[in-house]
């Protein structure tokens, strides 16, 4: 049994985080009917992944059976996702307030790109485009390149469709309460914006500086970045704590008494100790420094596994 076992969602369509907020949910035990247009087309490959497994049906809302025929699954639904332009479920009639008339109980939940009553909510957009709003991607890279998206993760995922799925089942939790349905409306910009409230703070602060790939989290920090090996794969290095970059220099042979130990967070010293640690990892090969070095220690230093060395994560209850 699923934690949302009974729960009814109506998932209209889309790509992206509408889906993937759905797939979560019906990862937990809900059953999710997917809602396509006619001959809906698979845009990026893969994208179908996310609807795996949902019941999917096939509606036309410009002809009125296909339109009664919505309106019958969502009389049984708790749940309505849509992620379409704002406007455009108002102009079939189907926005919250008419459907919150048929079933005060539904939880309406809408995600889009941009704050709803923005000026140019409606335009186009992607997660690259989103970031760039929110501030987000400006902090992506290096200093003397261009700004590189993280692939979609933020926008989409990470950041919009858990945010949408997290206040679904908010609003849930609130319904058993009051026994009143809510209209949740999340827009992406917002929801990396949320993400970024810690890095926020720094830059307020003084603590982060806006040039690119010059902090402690975005890989100016020797002891918080990649490194090469000597058979071409990389490991990642998070040794922020004082114990952990402790034994990583250990486990690099520094020797005790070596000023690079005394300077974690000296800056202007960040370059010279990134070239002295990398050059120590070009002794060897990956699996080496991970096995053999730094299996035993607490040193915050993991292989960067490729694509076809992962699986995927099964949604559902551990």
């Amino acid at each position: 049994m699923g934690w949302l076992d009974g729960l009814r969602v109506v998932q209209l369509g889309g790509i992206g985080p509408g889906p993937f907020a759905g797939m979560l949910l019906a990862g937990w035990g809900a059953e999710v009917v997917r809602v396509a247009r006619p001959a809906e087309r698979v845009l990026l490959p893969g994208s179908e992944q996310l609807d795996a497994g949902k019941p999917s049906v096939e509606v036309d809302l410009r002809e009125p059976a296909d339109r009664d025929r919505l309106l019958g699954l969502l009389d049984k639904a708790d749940v309505l996702i849509e992620g379409f332009r704002p406007g455009v479920m108002e102009r079939w009639a189907l926005g919250p307030d008419e459907l919150q008339r048929r079933r005060p109980g539904l939880v309406y939940a809408r995600i889009t790109g941009r704050v709803r009553d923005q000026a140019d909510a409606g335009k186009a957009g992607h997660d690259i485009n989103f970031l760039a709003e929110a501030g987000a991607l400006a902090t992506f890279g290096h200093a003397d390149r261009e700004p590189v998206p993280p692939l979609n993760l933020l926008a989409d995922f990470a950041a919009g469709g858990y945010r949408l799925a997290a206040e679904i089942l908010a609003a849930l939790l609130a319904r058993e309460r009051t026994g009143r349905g809510a209209v949740v409306d999340v827009s992406m910009v917002d929801a990396v914006r949320l993400t970024m409230t810690m890095l926020f703070a720094q830059y307020r602060a003084g603590a982060w500086d806006s040039v690119r790939g010059a902090n402690v989290l975005d890989g100016a920090a020797p002891f918080y970045r990649t490194y090469r090996c000597a058979d071409g794969r990389y490991v990642a290095v998070g040794a922020v704590e004082p114990q952990f970059y402790a034994a990583l220099l250990d486990g690099l042979g520094i020797e005790p008494e070596s000023p690079v130990r005394r300077r974690q967070f000296a800056r202007h010293w960040w370059p010279v100790d990134a070239t002295l640690i990398a050059q120590r990892f070009q002794a060897r090969p990956m699996a080496e420094w991970c096995s053999n070095v730094f299996g035993d220690l607490d040193a915050c230093v993991s292989p960067v596994r490729t694509l076809d060395e992962v699986d995927p994560v099964r949604v559902g209850r551990s």
